[in-house]
């Protein structure tokens, strides 16, 4: 259901769709003409996504309200608002039988079935795309999530090969040390000799 950037504009007919938006207003697009206008900041501008029916326990989102007069029409238009107000009251009643009558008047009525009829006309209110691409979000997020995994896996086993080249540096160390220690012994032993043979040719004398 595609209410996101549609808008009611009090005092145009019909409804609107934002198509740009510039320093003091925005440009709007007609759903009934496709003209377009600039609508200013002092304009009263009402976002359908924002826009909710009193019930007498709650508040329920317009979107819902489309969504239940889709299920109980099969897709189909509703009432023309040109009917008796006894006759919109009572199809309104059909679909929400506990909506605030102190609050919702026969002009909200006439609105919410005027928008439903318009929104259907332009394919507006196709529920089963926006299951679709719900869908489709979850199986992306689903990828994203394998993938993040796979690169966790990834740093594991790199991190595993650090380690074990580290080990393994540590482990070679101590034979350079050990090699080293012979090299020494034999030239010790070769300037005792040499000190014991000068001594030697003094006593001989």
């Amino acid at each position: 259901m595609k209410l996101k950037g549609i808008m009611s504009i009090a005092g145009y007919h019909g409804l609107y769709k934002l198509v740009s938006q510039g320093k003091n207003s925005i440009i709007v697009e007609s759903l009934i003409d496709g003209k377009r206008m600039p609508a200013f900041n002092s304009y009263k501008i009402s976002a359908l996504e924002d826009i909710a029916i009193y019930t007498e326990e709650k508040e329920i989102p317009l979107k819902d309200v489309f969504k239940l007069m889709l299920d109980k029409l099969e897709k189909k238009p509703t009432l023309d608002i040109k009917a008796p107000n006894n006759e919109l009251i009572k199809v309104f009643t059909d679909f929400i039988p506990n909506y605030d009558k102190n609050r919702v008047y026969v002009s909200d009525i006439k609105k919410v079935f005027s928008w439903y009829n318009l929104l259907l006309d332009k394919d507006l209110l196709n529920i089963e795309e926006e299951v679709e691409a719900s869908e489709t979000t979850e199986k992306n997020a689903e990828k994203t999530e394998s993938k993040e995994t796979a690169n966790e896996v990834e740093k594991v086993k790199e991190v595993a090969k650090t380690v074990k080249a580290t080990k393994s540096n540590k482990t070679s160390k101590p034979k350079e040390t050990k090699t080293a220690k012979p090299i020494s012994k034999p030239k010790t032993q070769s300037k005792v000799s040499s000190v014991k043979k000068t001594g030697n040719s003094g006593s001989s004398k």
